[in-house]
């Protein structure tokens, strides 16, 4: 946490070293990995959100934005920005809330289907998200904190992980609106 002082000693070390004595060698390790992930994605949404909140963004509020300004039209149906984004519908539609209360998208009919409602990035919205990128890019994207080798580690490693476990195939394709 911001504001805090480093501890003098690891606390996951320290639990792992705790599991090990308890009999739970085989599943120490583990454990270890486990929560540094947990604690690392603490760390880096921690420095995200700092250089977010200037904009009035939210992590969640700026990856809608991002996968808007990526289509070619602007806009997205609301389920099929829920489920690029991976999050329950109604996460999507309280991010769109907010944004369209800040200007930032606005809700427009489906042209083909009556009962989809898109999602829209305004000109506002584009300003802003890619002002929120720039700083992004020059505070965090680019100052990880892991060497381009560890990086291109993590991106395999996790990749793999996220596929084995059902998060995406790789062979199925995205359909842009």
């Amino acid at each position: 946490m911001p504001g805090l002082l480093p501890l003098s000693k690891d606390p996951i070390a320290e639990a792992q070293r705790h599991w090990q004595e308890h009999g739970w060698g085989d599943a120490a390790e583990g454990m270890a990995a486990v929560t540094a992930l947990m604690r690392a994605q603490q760390i880096l949404l921690g420095r995200i959100e700092g250089v977010l909140k200037p904009h009035g963004l939210s992590f969640a509020r700026y990856e809608l934005l991002a996968l808007l300004s990526f289509t070619r039209s602007g806009s997205l149906p609301m389920a099929k920005a829920s489920a690029r984004l991976q999050v329950h519908p109604t996460s999507v539609t309280s991010a769109v809330d907010r944004l369209a209360r800040a200007g930032l998208v606005r809700r427009v009919a489906h042209p083909t289907d009556g009962r989809a409602t898109l999602v829209q990035i305004s000109p506002q919205g584009r300003d802003v998200v890619l002002a929120a990128t720039k700083d992004l890019n020059a505070q965090v994207f680019t100052r990880t904190g892991f060497t381009s080798d560890e990086v291109e580690g993590l991106i395999e490693t996790l990749g793999r992980f996220r596929r084995q476990a059902g998060d995406f195939d790789e062979n199925a394709r995205l359909d842009d609106e």
